[in-house]
């Protein structure tokens, strides 16, 4: 396979997720905030919130590591 293609695949398979969890997490930011504001007991549901859609870009990571290493 050639490798200009590989290394293509690797960057779509991080930075398309990346991209995604930033335009999530620019629309749970404002509203855990605003949430927190009025009732500050829900401080663990808002962690939860903002770390969920940073779990798709782990998995980005993870995904461009195999297609990687399935090329070398």
């Amino acid at each position: 396979m050639n490798t200009f293609w590989v290394v293509v695949a690797a960057a779509a398979a991080i930075s398309i997720p990346a991209l995604a969890t930033a335009w999530a997490q620019s629309r749970i930011g404002p509203a855990v905030a605003a949430s927190l504001a009025e009732k500050p007991e829900l401080s663990t549901t808002a962690i939860l919130l903002v770390a969920i859609p940073e779990t798709m870009a782990i998995l980005g990571f993870v995904v461009a590591m195999l297609i990687l290493n399935q090329a070398a």
